[in-house]
């Protein structure tokens, strides 16, 4: 045994440390290395430098990562270990290092875990073998960034409705609430009458909290079982008392809990123009499911998200432990919500416990900031077109690239709070043909597009991309992704490794479309990370078109692999 006594002022501090001759401090320390699971990220654990003990197996549970060799920190901390080879798939201990956040983190595959691409990241971190630095003492236990909760919070403000005045949302919400609010009400035998009724009384409440009206909130309501029943349409009732009354008239329908096709049908056909879906109010689903439903509801899920849809689930008498043996679908609510984060489900222990759901739900499907699932791959983005307009391209296959622009353009949502496109045209020199913003409908863009005039001259990418940095991106809107397309039929006369370099450490998610005499080095170098999604050749201008399909979807694909958290 040592001794050793320290004093400061009044202060002592009494150390006794227990040293074998083949145990150093450091090693003694590492005793106390704390386990993690496969699942954890980063950026759930709250200290800038830690140790960790990862379990075997994780790779075969394909959780998610994000970038290569500095990671987001929404990534799997073990799964980033094994990316990046300092664990195997046996576990084993891994030091994390967290940095600033940063732009572009590149995807790619490595140990056998695909990571992927991300524009951007609050937090970023470093993974190392789990060997400490000579007298550096890691924690022995971990500190977790506690769940957020899910309230919402409300600002007491005076407003009037038709039906009332209201001084904070506990009384009415406000009719700045402007929703197309679907319903997807349990109509199976599961449920019985008695709590058939409870769920109609309940959907009465929320029709009356929410105040509808044209200027305000739409209401509809399916019923679902073996199959889906329109009850009402958005468009059928302007009132929250002609919505109740017609409530009171739904009859159950029985049969099994298919809330998977109910999700298809919503998506497909329910909120279109002929059932009275607006186009500025965002789209929201409420399902209302007694245990658990009785299909798959994950890819439906998808493509409602996909096209814009804000899903919420509120279950009643979830299924406990004892019953998770019983269910299609693992994890269900989480797999179909817009997001996992806890604000777009809400369990409820029991049917007679569903009243107290109204103003919980009423306040967060009214708190439009928070329904980013509005927010598709159509209408976020800000879209640069580079167009190449040397010598070499002539007059006729110019129209023909500015065709190929205009059938890209005619795919996005395009408005000031949507989609916007820029365009610049280049040879030696650059011409703004026209800035994010300054067309913002679809007809006056198209136009603008049309009337681009061929330049003709020499060829100068590099300089191009540089100039479309400082001309469009740099005045892009935060909440916009950022996307530069460049068109080139040529090798470039100047270098464009370091332009293309400087856009993606901004952000922007860069695609290379060569024709003819383009170098194929050169489009790998402009292009985003993996090369073979962001990156096309043809070898004739006329096959250009083959291509706007492909980068819709790559375009797509991408926005909707962003983490759901």
């Amino acid at each position: 045994q040592r001794l050793l006594v320290c004093t400061e002022k009044t202060l002592m501090i009494i150390l006794l440390c227990v040293l074998t001759p083949s145990a150093s401090p450091t090693a003694y320390l590492l005793s106390f290395v704390p386990d993690i699971g496969c699942d954890v990220r980063a950026g759930k654990i709250n200290l800038p430098e830690f140790i960790v003990k990862c379990p075997a197996h994780c790779k075969e549970t394909k959780q998610q990562v994000y970038g290569t060799s500095v990671f987001a920190s929404i990534s799997s901390i073990c799964n980033a270990a094994i990316h990046s080879g300092v664990i195997t798939n046996s576990g084993g201990k891994v030091i994390v290092r967290k940095m600033a956040g940063q732009s572009a983190y590149k995807g790619s595959n490595s140990n056998g875990v695909r990571s992927l691409s991300l524009p951007k990241w609050r937090e970023s971190f470093l993974v190392s073998v789990g060997k400490p630095k000579k007298g550096v003492i890691y924690p022995s236990t971990l500190d977790f960034v506690p769940s957020r909760p899910t309230y919402v919070k409300t600002t007491k403000h005076k407003c009037v409705t038709k039906d009332c005045v209201c001084c904070n949302w506990e009384t009415c919400p406000c009719a700045d609430c402007k929703v197309d609010l679907a319903f997807l009400m349990d109509g199976s035998w599961s449920i019985g009458k008695r709590r058939f009724k409870i769920q109609k009384d309940f959907l009465a409440e929320v029709a009356q909290a929410i105040n509808v009206g044209v200027a305000g909130p739409m209401m509809g309501i399916i019923q679902y079982g073996d199959d889906h029943v329109t009850e009402i349409n958005l468009k059928t009732y302007s009132s929250s008392k002609e919505v109740k009354s017609a409530i009171d008239k739904i009859v159950q329908k029985g049969g099994l809990s298919n809330v998977g096709k109910a999700l298809s049908y919503i998506n497909k056909q329910y909120f279109s123009d002929a059932n009275g879906n607006r186009g500025g109010a965002p789209n929201v689903a409420v399902v209302l499911v007694d245990g658990w439903p009785t299909d798959k509801v994950e890819e439906a899920s998808r493509l409602a998200r996909e096209s814009g849809i804000n899903i919420f689930f509120v279950t009643i008498e979830g299924p406990d432990d004892n019953e998770k043996h019983n269910l299609v679908e693992a994890n269900f609510v989480d797999k179909a919500v817009c997001r996992t984060n806890g604000f777009f489900s809400l369990p409820v222990t029991s049917w007679f416990a569903l009243r107290k759901a109204v103003q919980p739900l009423v306040k967060r499907v009214c708190d439009t900031e928070r329904l980013v699932c509005s927010k598709t791959c159509l209408n976020a983005n800000d879209i640069a077109f580079v167009i190449d307009g040397s010598s070499s391209v002539g007059t006729g296959n110019f129209r023909t690239v500015l065709q190929f622009v205009a059938n890209i353009t005619r795919e996005f949502e395009i408005s000031d709070t949507d989609t916007r496109v820029g365009a610049v045209q280049y040879t030696y020199e650059q011409r703004l043909e026209f800035a994010f913003g300054q067309y913002n409908n679809k007809a006056e863009l198209l136009n603008a597009i049309k009337r681009i005039n061929y330049w003709s001259g020499g060829t100068s990418t590099g300089a191009a991309i540089t100039y479309t940095a400082e001309q469009l991106f740099s005045k892009s809107k935060p909440n916009k992704r950022k996307i530069m397309i460049v068109i080139t039929d040529g090798r470039s006369y100047d270098d464009v490794r370091a332009p293309a370099l400087a856009v993606h450490r901004q952000g922007v998610i860069a695609y290379s479309v060569g024709i003819a005499w383009a170098a194929q080095d050169e489009l790998e170098y402009i292009a985003t990370d993996p090369d073979k999604e962001h990156s096309f050749f043809v070898d004739e201008f006329d096959n250009l078109y083959k291509f706007v399909p492909k980068i819709i979807h790559n375009i797509c694909q991408e926005f909707n692999s962003q983490p759901r958290n």
